[in-house]
């Protein structure tokens, strides 16, 4: 029987042969790699990599598709909402063991990258299929219109490209939007820092983008004594990551 996409799962499927070549190409997996699929869907992409692999978990919420994918001999299935899965607790979970992928439903893909944010300890890389305005956040640069507080969270902790486009018409059924894949690859020194207080920091910065720092990033400094050189005349887009990153190891307890 023919599965017809979910919205409330946020359900588009790929299905352009070359588009999934091209992405089974950038990950490049490995037999024996300790790999997990997040939304396989219609297995598009799981085949081809459980083919290179050997053996590959997927999490899937839509339990008709999971009960499709327990019939692949070669798939360990976890039927569960994402945003609900302990990463650190999963089989082959080792520090820097995990290659974690996936084509991400458009409407929880940043709650999904940020939890993925609080395992990063235990991933070797991350290839997500997202929304291309979502990766244009994630990768940019200070002083541009799409850099922001997503830019800044996951900068400190990874190194991130845009591998490659991928249209509408690769879907079924097509989103409204253009996607793209990206890569991240988790820093290997990156620096000791609270990330509460640094989201709480970052948070607050970006909290009025069109005002200059001290209308929000100076009141939140006062009332917790801290001060220095940091300029607050500057608009937080104008802050680069490493700024940020300094200001947060200097004022946290």
């Amino acid at each position: 029987m023919k599965h017809i996409a979910r919205k409330r799962f946020g359900q588009h499927f790929l299905t352009d042969t070359g588009v999934i070549d091209a992405i089974v190409r950038a990950i490049d997996p490995r037999p024996g790699q300790v790999m997990v699929e997040i939304g396989p869907g219609l297995a598009a992409l799981t085949q081809p990599l459980v083919e290179r692999l050997g053996r590959l978990r997927v999490i899937e919420l839509d339990r008709d598709l999971a009960a499709r994918l327990r019939g692949h001999g070669q798939l360990d299935v976890t039927e569960a909402d994402v945003l609900t899965v302990d990463f650190s607790a999963l089989p082959g979970a080792a520090p820097g063991a995990l290659r974690v992928v996936g084509n991400l439903p458009y409407n929880i893909s940043t709650p999904i990258l940020f939890h993925l944010l609080a395992h990063v300890a235990v991933v070797q890389d991350q290839h997500f299929m997202l929304q291309k305005e979502v990766i244009d956040r994630m990768v940019a640069a200070p002083a541009t219109a799409d850099y922001g507080r997503l830019s800044v969270m996951l900068q400190w902790r990874y190194a991130m490209e845009n591998v490659l486009f991928v249209p509408p018409g690769s879907f079924d059924p097509p989103p409204r939007v253009d996607s793209a894949v990206v890569r991240m690859a988790p820093l290997a020194d990156p620096p000791r820092i609270d990330v509460a207080h640094f989201s709480a920091l970052v948070q607050t910065a970006f909290s009025q983008r069109r005002k200059i720092l001290r209308h929000t990033l100076g009141q939140w400094l006062e009332a917790r004594n801290a001060s220095g050189d940091f300029d607050l005349q500057r608009r937080a887009e104008e802050v680069a990551v490493s700024e940020y990153v300094s200001l947060a190891l200097r004022t946290q307890a």
